[in-house]
């Protein structure tokens, strides 16, 4: 069983924080959270694209806090509006807007978009920094999907209750977190990274 260091999740989004976590314990990685650490840092994110994003809250995090940190950054991109929200997706309504307002942005730039041409997709990128604020690894997937024309779920976040897996016939929001767990971008990202994690032990590079 390979010997990880406790990995700090660099989010303060805390439904996001708890779907990484879940993501991370079947796989015995010990991890803790930015509030476990009353010192930590509000990383900019000033970059353009979702892997700019996520090194910046890895390398400055883990630079600051001295300790192992997973950046994150995750977005809806959708085909017809030319991919936006893009990165700015949690801020797309403006700097502090809600989920709800977001999404109601989102409904009313579609309005008259058809069902055929709503297609989108999440993005998640993932950057692993070690405590001198490297970047160690990265991995980045995506999950695709379409934008349904009204919120249908009570389960997830942002623009979960909109965003509809084609092949079953529900949101996000409406099929819940053991599904989701398998099909989003995040899980799917952090499955592209547990095995550069995995050759990154036995090549002894890990506590460098």
């Amino acid at each position: 069983m390979p010997v990880y260091p406790t990995i700090v999740l660099g989010t303060r989004n805390r439904k996001k924080g708890q779907e990484l976590a879940e993501l991370l314990v079947p796989r015995g990685i010990p991890f803790k959270t930015l509030a476990d650490f009353p010192n930590a840092i509000e990383v900019a994110e000033t970059g353009e694209t979702f892997a700019e994003n996520a090194r910046l809250k890895a390398a400055e995090q883990a630079r600051h806090l001295g300790q192992w940190v997973m950046g994150e950054d995750s977005g809806l991109s959708v085909d017809a509006l030319d991919g936006r929200p893009g990165v700015y997706s949690a801020r797309y309504a403006g700097e502090g807007a809600t989920d709800a307002v977001n999404n109601a942005r989102l409904l009313a730039e579609l309005s008259d978009v058809p069902l055929e041409k709503r297609t989108a997709f999440y993005t998640c990128h993932m950057t692993l920094a070690d405590p001198t604020g490297n970047v160690r690894l990265e991995a980045e997937d995506h999950c695709r999907g379409r934008i349904r024309f009204a919120e249908s779920g009570s389960g997830g976040f942002g623009y979960d209750p909109l965003f509809e897996i084609v092949e079953y016939h529900r949101t996000f929001a409406e099929l819940g977190g053991v599904v989701k767990s398998v099909l989003s971008h995040r899980a799917r990202a952090i499955r592209a990274l547990i095995p550069q994690m995995l050759q990154s032990v036995r090549d002894g590079k890990w506590i460098e």
